[in-house]
């Protein structure tokens, strides 16, 4: 089902911050067939606006300074970013971007839960929420942690989530879905011990897509990097790659 997103602690926007924007915004536009349209109005930076069927599913920045990393980020919604940030801290996390106006559009800030990852929030003024599980929209997002019994309760104390927890086989631990209203919103596993130390913990977002294996082969040939080859789970089909610039992304299928 086609959604709009708009509510308080569940996702609502991500976006990608790359050195080359314009490079980035090529690539997605040829994989997914997004229109992506930069904010002719200076105060935004050459932010890009994504567009499905004319509606907004991501956005397409250039970093606001190098050491800034080359990753997509997921925001979730709040109806006060000042509340949620002093809630982040009594959990246990850090503020790195205080709450601030982004123009007219609404209010963001940034912050890292206990164990490394970072997340950040929105709420909302013009700009409410975004088009998603559809086809070339944003699917799913997952939290790979190092030591995820340490990031569950800050979710729950900061967004209210609940989890539901499956075991994943023999010597692989639970898979973690966050809940809200009792339904679920987000995934999270513990990082696999294979993955290099200086990988910290991180958020990986997924777009949907109608055909994992083709659109794994596309996203090759356009320049992206094979994380992780398709692969089924037990909702379908998924598979893990890096855009040409580094930053990585996910796709799983989805109906049309």
């Amino acid at each position: 089902m086609a959604q709009t997103r708009t509510l308080v602690g569940t996702p609502v926007w991500v976006d990608l911050a790359a050195t080359d924007a314009g490079a980035a915004r090529a690539y997605y536009e040829k994989l997914f067939g997004w229109k992506v349209e930069v904010s002719p109005d200076p105060q935004y930076g050459g932010y890009g606006m994504a567009k499905v069927d004319g509606k907004e599913v991501a956005g397409i920045g250039p970093k606001m300074n190098a050491e800034q990393p080359t990753v997509w980020q997921l925001y979730i919604g709040t109806d006060d970013a000042e509340a949620t940030a002093k809630k982040v801290e009594a959990a246990g996390g850090k503020v790195i971007a205080p709450p601030f106006d982004v123009g007219d559009q609404g209010k963001m800030a940034v912050f890292q839960d206990p164990v490394g990852a970072f997340i950040s929030v929105w709420q909302p003024q013009n700009m409410a929420g975004y088009y998603s599980h559809q086809p070339n929209t944003f699917a799913w997002a997952e939290l790979n942690a190092r030591g995820i019994d340490k990031a569950k309760p800050f979710y729950k104390e900061v967004f209210g989530w609940g989890e539901k927890n499956t075991p994943m086989g023999e010597g692989m631990g639970d898979y973690t879905e966050f809940l809200q209203g009792g339904q679920s919103i987000l995934g999270g596993t513990e990082m696999n011990p294979m993955v290099p130390a200086e990988v910290p913990s991180y958020w990986m977002v997924y777009f949907g897509v109608t055909d994992v294996d083709k659109k794994f082969e596309e996203a090759k040939a356009a320049g992206g990097k094979e994380l992780m080859g398709p692969s089924d789970y037990p909702g379908g089909r998924f598979a893990i790659l890096s855009d040409p610039e580094g930053a990585a992304f996910g796709i799983l299928n989805v109906q049309s």
